[in-house]
């Protein structure tokens, strides 16, 4: 059973990352499904009334910015900065992305623990000096396997992430003893069977380890924008130990004792699936290899399709998430691609797939519902909520249902990580609302004047309005703006205090918007999508 929020008060914050993502471009759907899930997690677990810290930012060293920043003609710093201040945080504040902090990788609180870091394990003699030749993904970063490798027709190997041909590299490197850790990893796997999630990640990493581990190279000689190694300086730092050590560094690893010890290790590592074994493999032996505890949880979710492709710059599939927010609005976006596509698979996206969910289940169920009631409670109550005077069997119904959803959408969305079933749990109750408020015909029992009458009207429009405002606090880590809306319109802001203290298991508890709240009828919650223009 999870602890409450009262118990983990006072205790380690629940701590979430995405990737530090790499700034040769501008961020995509894909970037936005990773981020957006973080946020709406650990929102999750701050309205469960739970110390929470919420970790994103940038992965800006490694041949692969150097090359982007000369095809600009600018220095890859100066192509770090314009990316960063222009695209990807303009983004997350756009997509109320509620991150603690953004670190990038290029900030001396990183490169200087990075630095120590490394040479705490050359100290250690878990570093050597060798050779390596092999083929590399500049896209990945990454030396891959040939049995990695896909074929094209002419016989050119390629990449199997970026479809494009490989690089042969030779070259003195400095390597980690990875491959004594396989045993130490395999016995970790099968002792935290959840650590690796879905399961066929999981599946995927404990296979690999199997076969065997060999020695990682994590040095790059061949260029300079990197981090240098601090006992050659003719060595950068290779890109993704570099990166990994964001998680550690960006909460005060070897710097500020206390901040690390309430934070590290991350409860839950969101990652693409293509840097899985970076994340499972390579991350844990580091930290083993450091005396460090191991993350929590590395949760892999799918790739998003576009026409059976990964979206993604390369394969030229990659949309701005504002062409979407443009149309459908932000919180529809965020609750979209957590609702559509089930965490952990791939899942396609398409224009006439979103129309159709956000005018059903948005704008039809939920934003409708919300309508409907704020204006019967006007039209027959003058705007001022009743109180419930006869409360019934379908009375009873509605609020088991309450409890039901609550139940279910905290336990898959703060602990399974499955946003879609949770999610769903909530849409549910939204659809047994409505079904409730057909089933009770208040437009009719309006007609009856006498007390019964009143009174059963009364708890109709009573039990509508108080199952909304459990909806509103349930939605508000996915939806927040339309949540506070919601929020507002039902006049529970000044009676039950701001709509984010509000914990999620207690939504359950029935009775807390007060009689007498004043009801308005704001703004419509999801506004009918204009056609398309046509030429």
């Amino acid at each position: 059973m999870a602890a409450t929020g009262s118990e983990k008060q006072g205790t380690k914050a629940f701590y979430v990352t995405t990737p530090i993502y790499y700034v040769n471009d501008a961020p995509h759907l894909g970037h936005a499904y990773t981020t957006v899930a973080g946020d709406v997690l650990t929102r999750w677990h701050r309205q469960r009334g739970e110390k929470a810290w919420y970790l994103t930012g940038t992965d800006e060293h490694g041949q692969k910015i150097m090359r982007t920043a000369e095809a600009n003609d600018v220095t890859p710093q100066a192509w770090c900065d314009k990316l960063v201040e222009e695209a990807w945080k303009p983004l997350w504040e756009h997509l109320n992305i509620a991150n603690d902090d953004f670190i990038r990788t290029t900030q001396k609180r990183h490169t200087d623990r990075v630095q120590e870091f490394v040479q705490d394990l050359y100290d250690k003699d878990e570093i050597y000096k060798g050779g390596y030749e092999g083929p590399y993904c500049v896209g990945c970063e990454e030396f891959k396997l040939p049995g990695d490798l896909i074929e094209a027709e002419d016989g050119t190997k390629l990449c199997p992430v970026h479809k494009r041909p490989v690089e042969i590299l030779k070259e003195e490197n400095y390597f980690f003893k990875l491959s004594a850790y396989g045993p130490k990893l395999l016995e970790f796997y099968e002792a935290n069977p959840g650590f690796i999630q879905p399961e066929s990640a999981r599946n995927e990493v404990v296979n690999f380890v199997k076969q065997g581990l060999d020695d990682l190279s994590i040095s790059r000689s061949t260029f300079d924008w990197g981090i240098p190694v601090p006992w050659d300086e003719k060595h950068v730092i290779y890109v993704w130990i570099d990166a990994l050590l964001n998680y550690a560094t960006a909460v005060g690893y070897n710097e500020n004792p206390a901040k690390f010890e309430e934070t590290f290790p991350a409860d839950v590592h969101l990652i693409g699936k293509d840097i899985l074994r970076f994340h499972a493999v390579i991350w844990p032996a580091m930290l083993m290899a450091q005396g460090l505890p191991v993350p929590g949880r590395v949760a892999a979710n799918g790739w998003l399709m576009v026409g059976g492709e990964k979206m993604s710059k390369s394969n030229l599939t990659g949309i701005k998430p504002q062409d979407l927010t443009s149309h459908f609005g932000v919180d529809a976006y965020r609750w979209y691609f957590l609702r559509a596509i089930a965490f952990g698979q791939d899942g396609s996206f398409s224009w006439e797939d979103f129309t159709a969910r956000y005018t059903s289940e948005l704008a039809n169920d939920y934003g409708n519902l919300a309508s409907r009631v704020a204006a019967m409670v006007g039209k027959y109550f003058g705007g001022e909520l009743p109180a419930a005077a006869a409360d019934g069997d379908a009375e009873k119904a509605v609020q088991d249902g309450l409890a039901a959803a609550v139940a279910t959408a905290d336990r898959k969305i703060g602990e399974e990580l499955d946003f879609q079933a949770g999610i769903l749990a909530i849409f549910d109750f939204v659809k047994q609302v409505n079904g409730y408020i057909t089933e009770q015909e208040p437009w009719k029992v309006a007609k009856d004047e006498s007390e019964e009458g009143r009174a059963r009207l009364a708890t109709i429009l009573y039990t509508a309005a108080e199952s909304l405002r459990a909806v509103a606090v349930l939605l508000n880590p996915i939806m927040p703006e339309t949540s506070q809306a919601l929020w507002d319109s039902l006049g529970a802001e000044a009676s039950l205090g701001a709509l984010a203290a509000q914990p999620v298991q207690s939504s359950a508890t029935w009775g807390q918007l007060p009689a007498g709240a004043t009801v308005t009828k704001g703004a419509v919650l999801f506004p009918r999508l204009e056609e398309p223009k046509k030429d």
